[in-house]
């Protein structure tokens, strides 16, 4: 082995470039390792005067918010009117209605089949309709845009002239003037539809007393029609009720529509 002392050949030389390389890698340890063995207290804090961050509108930024849920229901106005019409006798224990003698026709079967095909014809027209008992709880206080009782008359034969409807509504009304065009309305429609005349002479107390007109909102226009005498208009009652029915919702229609009575 040769001693390198003796070595003849040239040692190569450290160059500038080679120390400034090493300086600057000892350098990036030594702050890496400051950076992650120092304490919070010894960074520095942010300045004082330093302005927040500005606040994002999540909305104006597009973003879809979830309403937080609430303690119970928010109202809203309602978008449909609101008509109640009541089945004559329907639920009435004490008094089911007339009845005829052959007991296969009544009172009853003719209101709750009308009602029915006017709820269809009013839902489809766009209102809401609600179908009440006669002493149903849900009077009490009604409001709504209108209510109509339905109804029909006697079974027995009283005379050539017992046929035809009648419409009244209530004799104490604190608007009398709504009530007054919504009987109007009921008169000319249902008396255009089924080609009925109106039999205005045997309109009776229990007509224009009826239960129904104390109990309801007194913000409810209220009308009771007889829509005919089961006797001689027992083939548009019992046969083509549809009629029947058209013109109750027509007159309703009317009224919620503000249309000319009489358009002809």
């Amino acid at each position: 082995m040769e001693n390198s002392a003796t070595d003849p050949r040239p040692q190569p030389r450290q160059g500038t470039f080679h120390f400034l390389g090493l300086t600057i890698a000892v350098a990036i340890i030594l702050s890496t390792l400051f950076t992650a063995w120092t304490p919070d207290g010894f960074l520095p804090s942010p300045p004082e005067n330093q302005p927040a961050a500005p606040v994002v509108n999540p909305v104006a930024a597009g973003q879809q918010l979830t309403p937080a849920p609430t303690g119970g229901p928010t109202p809203t106005q309602r978008a449909r009117p609101l008509i109640g019409i009541v089945v004559g006798h329907w639920g009435d224990n004490n008094d089911p209605g007339a009845v005829c003698d052959d007991g296969r026709f009544t009172e009853l079967m003719a209101n709750q089949t009308i009602a029915n095909l006017v709820k269809e014809n009013l839902t489809q027209a766009g209102l809401d309709v609600i179908l009440l008992k006669e002493f149903d709880p849900q009077l009490v206080g009604f409001d709504a845009s209108a209510l109509v009782s339905i109804h029909a008359d006697s079974c027995q034969f009283i005379n050539d002239q017992a046929t035809g409807f009648k419409v009244a509504a209530a004799l104490a009304n604190p608007r009398p003037e709504r009530s007054a065009r919504l009987t109007a309305c009921l008169r000319s429609r249902y008396a255009a539809a089924t080609n009925k005349p109106l039999h205005s002479t045997s309109i009776t107390k229990d007509m224009t007393s009826y239960h129904a007109f104390d109990e309801i909102s007194e913000n409810t226009p209220a009308a009771i029609i007889e829509t005919g005498f089961l006797n001689l208009d027992r083939e548009l009652l019992e046969k083509t009720p549809e009629i029947a029915a058209q013109g109750i919702s027509d007159g309703i229609l009317c009224f919620i529509r503000n249309e000319d009575i009489n358009p002809n």
